[in-house]
């Protein structure tokens, strides 16, 4: 996903979890909690169904919560598969180069290796 799209999603993501936080410590449990300290024990600010609205107000952002969890899990799963294939390639092309060069080099410590040989080849002709 583009980067732009990912950062709106997060703060979306954000923004939905702290209203969520708040939905949840505003509801009143029987005139016990944070619901009775914002607004007083008896007031019905969302008229007789205020439960009834903050329960499916908090029952839409928790659906919302976990879509966007789950959104932007796949997002960043998708974009891991593309950085860990990345890498892959990276280590096989760097294996490739170095078994290459170990090749190269095994021949060389071959080649002169064999010096004595050709000295002694050598040293023939030169009687």
């Amino acid at each position: 996903m583009n980067s732009v799209i990912m950062g709106v999603l997060l703060v979306v993501f954000v923004i939905v979890a702290v209203l969520l936080v708040l939905l949840v410590l505003v509801q009143d449990q029987e005139s016990s909690g944070m619901g009775g300290l914002l607004g007083g024990g008896n007031s019905q600010a969302f008229g007789s169904h205020s439960a009834s609205v903050l329960t499916k107000a908090t029952v839409v952002f928790v659906v919302l919560f976990f879509v966007l969890t789950f959104v932007i899990a796949k997002a960043y799963t998708v974009k891991g598969d593309d950085t860990a294939k990345a890498l892959n390639d990276l280590a096989a092309e760097q294996q490739t180069t170095e078994t290459t060069a170990d090749e190269a080099t095994s021949e060389k410590t071959e080649e002169s290796g064999k010096w004595w040989k050709k000295a002694e080849e050598a040293a023939p002709a030169a009687e």
